[in-house]
């Protein structure tokens, strides 16, 4: 997200709300842990959505989409959901960033094992997010 910021006058981080998924952390702690990571950025907004994402884009007047990927498995799936997103709304483009190399091997799923079981995840979250894990907050 922070390669975004030149690129756009404000950046909302948008954090959807999946009834088809039972997060590890609650809506709130994921929040609070994203405004951490970007207090720093007085151009970053974190939101919280239900619903299509187009219907959250059209209610913050967004009309870029930023997407990231680590491997062609993502860039595939990605591409299927811009081109679908154009087709639902052709005023919201799509801008994908490719994720720097020492990120590729990061994936959610695999965080959340190491955590599950004890691990130290300090290499795969940011510190601020770590020191609030740890704290147990």
């Amino acid at each position: 997200m922070r390669r975004a910021l030149p690129l756009f006058d404000e950046v909302v981080v948008a954090v959807g709300i999946n009834s088809s998924k039972q997060p590890m952390y609650g809506l709130d702690q994921r929040l609070r842990w994203l405004e951490a990571v970007f207090a720093d950025c007085p151009t970053v907004r974190v939101a919280p959505f239900g619903g299509l994402t187009l219907d959250f884009c059209r209610q913050v007047e967004a009309r870029w989409l930023v997407r990231g990927v680590r491997n062609g498995g993502d860039f595939e799936y990605e591409r299927t959901i811009a081109q679908m997103s154009k087709q639902l709304d052709p005023g919201v483009e799509t801008v994908i960033l490719f994720t720097d190399p020492e990120y590729a091997p990061i994936h959610s799923t695999v965080v959340r094992e190491i955590l599950r079981n004890g691990g130290d995840a300090r290499a795969f979250v940011p510190e601020v997010v770590f020191q609030s894990m740890v704290a147990g907050g």
